[in-house]
């Protein structure tokens, strides 16, 4: 039986852990009377203050990533060139930073509000493929950032008992990361192998001259 993840896992400050860990995991969300569920296939570990990836490297606080700074288990939800939505899992203890977005997910019910909010012909399996599509088909905007994943309202994650084996996830560098410089090359981008909703690119590889 599914349950509510609780407050404290997403406290666990190993947030590479975590990332790999939450594939697998059931996202839902329930906004304008519509209840969405979607399995997590792709995520991104961010670490600051030393990730030259993370929108909190070097411990930069804005009205933007201030939510990057609370207790884990928060939603930070920023926008992408000014247009798509992406949500991140905020994980750690507070001050820490760290967070986990979320590429990539399989949708498992709702389909067709899910293919009424992206506007698409796609294939119900690549409704959630790639991080803005993520927000779009679950319905996630900016306005619901800093909403708690373990509160069973609008936004949570469910622990089905489900456990993707090491030799099923696939670790590479992040994707559109280019500045981050000697941290873009590390794998912390986590996918579960063969899977039909993982977002492209899947090969990912910065050369630096």
């Amino acid at each position: 039986m599914s349950r509510v993840i609780p407050k404290n896992y997403y406290q666990n400050p190993d947030t590479l852990y975590l990332a790999k860990d939450l594939l697998g995991k059931t996202l839902f969300t329930h906004f304008k009377q519509q209840l969405c569920s979607a399995k997590i296939i792709e995520t991104e570990a961010y670490i600051a203050p030393d990730d030259r990836g993370s929108h909190a490297y070097n411990n930069l606080r804005t009205k933007r990533t201030e939510t990057m700074f609370g207790e884990g288990g928060r939603a930070y939800i920023y926008l992408c060139y000014g247009i798509h939505s992406m949500v991140n899992v905020v994980t750690g203890p507070k001050e820490s930073a760290h967070a986990v977005l979320i590429r990539a997910v399989e949708p498992l019910s709702n389909f067709s509000a899910m293919k009424s909010r992206v506007k698409t012909k796609k294939k119900d399996i690549l409704l959630g493929s790639g991080p803005g599509n993520v927000c779009k088909s679950m319905g996630i905007t900016t306005q619901h950032n800093n909403l708690e994943f373990f509160t069973k309202e609008n936004i949570w994650i469910e622990d089905n008992n489900i456990t993707i084996d090491n030799s099923q996830i696939i670790e590479s560098p992040r994707v559109g990361i280019a500045y981050a410089k000697e941290w873009a090359n590390r794998n912390w981008r986590f996918y579960i192998k063969d899977h039909p909703s993982v977002s492209k690119p899947k090969i990912v590889k910065y050369d630096f001259k």
